[in-house]
């Protein structure tokens, strides 16, 4: 059918409506390790270029219409040797080298009748249960099917169920989905779920979803935004299923934060707690949509609590116009991961010494502290070129496992829309 519709007909939505743009990015990433990494390597560091093309057709018309996305990425090392590799900028070789460039393409076709779209092949997704990151050089990726409906005011329904998952750094996408202890290579996540009055002062979601062979997952969300106000709640709920590959699972975590905005400023408070023997586990970069999760870590151990204070600032009251600052500390404690169940992903035999090793002790706790300072040109030749500079620290006591870690990022982007 699609074929079928050439010249003004084919043109009216498909091309008409198109968007085709190329972002370029600029990446360079340090890590400095207080401690040694799992890899024994004391730094990190690598420098890259990506350019991140993307083609976003509108629809044929008709009363169902055909469409197309596409995306192409190609990355090139412009910086970092053996020793210093594995910043998940770049793939790495046989040797742990970081490969010099890599590249990758995909698209999906789409389906539109009425107020709903339905698009399969592989694409970015984002929803509280499986949401891809775009973190690193590359944006991840996902292979499956997608269904978006608007068909009642103020209701987006939500489906997918995806086999495949690409990684930032690598060029292809594979069947392999992998948490922090929930991993699976075969079958894949499958969700529904809907958002309610996204646009209204009350808001709200409900989604729900399998990942195959290792659980059910349900999450809820109610949020408040006004005059400035933002009260925003949200809550997950795993619980292991079929085979249960990631062992016995029965874990709660929630998220309250507030957010106050007056003149330049705003300043949030939040507040984290997971309640299981588990952490709170989720595959794909960004899904977890708990107000503690930020750059570094989660503060998802098993038990533990955390609370965050973070602080906004517009530096355009000081006629800087696109300069924003940002700070925030989050500390998070009693963690203990010992009850884990023995045998699952969370608490493995090690057959060497004998003995079960949970990923985390008892008494576990951690902090992290963040700095952002960021610039968007807002006009002349260079308009919303932005570069963003980023400093983390994290401290952690060996029962909670993490690194003590100094990070730097800075990057630089500029699009281009044609």
């Amino acid at each position: 059918m699609l074929c079928g519709l050439t010249g003004p007909a084919f043109a009216e939505g498909f091309l008409e409506d198109a968007k085709t743009g190329l972002l370029l990015r600029n990446f360079y990433l340090s890590n400095d390790y207080r401690s040694p990494s799992p890899a024994d390597k004391n730094y990190k560091q690598e420098w890259a270029q990506g350019f991140i093309g993307t083609f976003e057709s509108g629809f044929t018309p008709g009363t169902l219409g055909f469409g197309l996305d596409a995306h192409a990425f190609a990355g090139q090392k412009l910086d970092g040797g053996k020793g210093h590799s594995g910043t998940g900028l770049l793939p790495l070789d046989s040797d742990g080298r970081s490969e010099n460039n890599f590249s990758s393409g995909g698209g999906a076709l789409k389906l539109k009748a009425s107020r709903t779209t339905l698009a399969f092949g592989e694409m970015t997704v984002e929803t509280p249960v499986f949401d891809t990151s775009d973190k690193r050089l590359q944006p991840e990726y996902a292979t499956g099917f997608l269904l978006n409906s608007r068909e009642i005011d103020n209701v987006n329904l939500v489906a997918g169920h995806f086999t495949a998952f690409k990684n930032q750094d690598s060029s292809s996408g594979k069947g392999n989905f992998y948490g922090y202890g929930a991993n699976t290579e075969a079958g894949g996540i499958t969700f529904i779920g809907t958002d309610l009055f996204s646009q209204s002062p009350v808001g709200g979601a409900l989604y729900a979803s399998e990942l195959t062979d290792t659980w059910h997952q349900y999450y809820a969300n109610l949020h408040f935004k006004q005059s400035g106000v933002l009260l925003d709640a949200n809550l997950y709920h795993t619980r292991d299923t079929g085979q249960a590959l990631a062992g016995a699972i029965d874990n709660t975590a929630f998220s309250l934060s507030g957010k106050y905005t007056f003149g330049p400023h705003a300043v949030m408070l939040g507040w984290q707690r997971i309640i299981g023997d588990t952490p709170f586990d989720f595959v794909g970069g960004d899904s977890i949509y708990l107000a503690n999760s930020i750059k570094y870590a989660d503060f998802n151990g098993a038990n533990e609590r955390s609370w965050q204070a973070r602080y906004d600032f517009d530096l355009g009251a000081f006629g800087i116009p696109g300069l924003n600052f940002m700070t925030r500390y989050v500390s998070g404690s009693h963690i203990d991961g010992t009850h884990a169940p023995k045998g699952g992903a969370y608490n493995p035999f090690d057959a060497q010494s004998g003995e079960y090793q949970p990923q985390q002790g008892d008494g576990g706790k951690h902090w992290e502290r963040d700095i952002d300072l960021r610039y968007i040109v807002q006009s002349g030749a260079a308009k919303d070129l932005s570069v963003q500079l980023s400093q983390v620290s994290h401290r952690a006591n060996s029962a909670q496992a993490g690194d003590d870690i100094d990070r730097i990022y800075v990057v630089i982007q500029y699009p281009l829309n044609f």
